[in-house]
């Protein structure tokens, strides 16, 4: 169980500076946004192909491919791709509020799909998650409206439920699959399903153009967001509940505060504190609340060896 909360803390650290520096690589003009999702489908294909013939080489039913090309589908292509168009015409401050949607997302999914009780304890932690985040993004910023950015903001809106509905779906191959094989096979079918949209677009990426920031924009993108994110999250899910691992989102704002204070961008105002205080709050309910389901799991295994 702390090995799954500390490879969620990581995903919510890589995801906190992703708004940022993704916004970097597209704002160069030089990599259009879906040549660079088809990069982060073949980067996250090959590394995770690798990895899963170095140590795993596990098969996968016929029957599992629907689902494993749903997982495609709402956590590769629709996800992917609407979070970068929409956030290439949105600012990052737009879809950092807006994502802090995506919990909300997995938990009535959750409920739908896995029959995942909505209790009190995971309501409180998404309400307390959720006004933290807010103030924090919010605070000393402002959201920006015009046609093309509320298009933009609608767009990443449909990824945040498209990546809340990935968490609940790829849940279902956890009890079956390794996390390596899932990913797998999510991201071969998401490389098939974004290339012919992408295509037009990978001939007008201007490499020669690359800055420094671009490069390490682009690569931390490839490498963190996609293949290191991916994996903890995926590895994660075979630990806790779907409702838990969207909880952890919360504090995205929350890391990307506490990195501009270490770099001294940032000062820490009291409604600073205060949002990290409802930010953890809200973890901590949700963490509670899976902490029981999995004790009380465990001991329904216990009582059925005890039985044979």
């Amino acid at each position: 169980m702390l090995q799954a909360h500390i490879a969620m803390l990581v995903v919510a650290l890589i995801y906190g500076g992703n708004f940022t520096v993704a916004k970097i690589a597209m704002g160069s003009g030089h990599l259009p946004p879906m040549a660079f999702i088809w990069y982060r489908a073949l980067t996250g294909y090959v590394l995770f192909t690798l990895l899963h013939q170095l140590f795993v080489r596990e098969k996968v039913a016929r029957k599992d491919l629907f689902w494993l090309l749903l997982c495609a589908i709402f956590g590769v292509a629709i996800n992917q791709s609407f979070f970068f168009i929409g956030l290439n015409w949105t600012t990052p401050v737009n879809a950092s509020l807006i994502m802090t949607t995506s919990p909300l997302f997995v938990l009535l999914a959750a409920n739908v799909l896995l029959k995942e009780n909505i209790s009190r304890q995971k309501i409180l932690g998404i309400i307390f998650g959720a006004t933290g985040a807010g103030i924090l993004i919010l605070l000393g910023q402002k959201l920006v409206y015009h046609p093309q950015q509320i298009t933009g903001d609608l767009m990443v809106l449909v990824n945040a439920g498209s990546y809340g509905l990935y968490l609940v779906l790829v849940k279902r191959l956890m009890s079956t699959y390794q996390p390596l094989t899932v990913i797998k096979w999510v991201f071969g079918f998401g490389l098939l399903l974004v290339t012919p949209f992408a295509w037009s677009d990978l001939g007008a990426v201007r490499w020669e153009a690359f800055q420094t920031d671009t490069w390490f924009s682009f690569l931390y993108v490839l490498i963190g967001t996609t293949f290191l994110a991916y994996l903890l999250n995926t590895w994660a899910m075979t630990k806790v509940s779907p409702t838990l691992v969207g909880t952890y989102m919360y504090l995205q704002p929350l890391f990307a505060t506490i990195i501009a204070l270490l770099a001294g961008k940032d000062t820490l105002p009291w409604i600073k504190v205060f949002s990290g205080i409802l930010i953890l709050t809200g973890v901590y309910f949700s963490s509670r609340e899976g902490a029981i389901n999995f004790s009380k799991k465990m001991q329904k295994n216990s009582a059925k060896i005890e039985q044979q």
